[in-house]
């Protein structure tokens, strides 16, 4: 095996960091305002349309209070190389609308949209 220098193993790092990056990641957000809103049935609603729909290079997380608490529950939907996009009043039945059309088919759901851009994946 050929030795390795610090170019090599940076290299290697880098590649084994885009491999294992997800390509997509939502986020729920989970604050009290949230929780009160129904935030922990998105949070499901999220996990089932996952299991149902798709997982693969989707990662699944929470947050706290995103700032807006009359416009709970809401989440956040960040796809590699596009603007990150909150969805705000969003339900278990909008939740499988924006997993199929904007997580798996890369088009926002622009009546549940709240705004685009300011946070990043990458």
């Amino acid at each position: 095996m050929p030795r390795l220098n610090v170019d090599k193993l940076k290299a290697l790092r880098e590649d084994l960091r885009h491999r294992t990056a997800p390509t997509v990641r939502i986020t729920v957000h989970m604050g009290t305002c949230g929780i009160a809103s129904g935030a922990e049935q998105v949070l499901d609603a999220v996990l089932e349309a996952a299991k149902d729909i798709g997982e693969s290079g989707v990662e699944i997380t929470t947050s706290g209070c995103a700032g807006l608490c009359s416009r709970e529950p809401m989440l956040t939907v960040e796809i590699a190389g596009t603007p990150p996009v909150k969805y705000c009043e969003i339900d278990a039945a909008k939740v499988r609308k924006v997993y199929s059309e904007h997580v798996i088919g890369g088009k926002p759901v622009e009546e549940y949209t709240l705004g685009a851009g300011c946070e990043s994946l990458y």
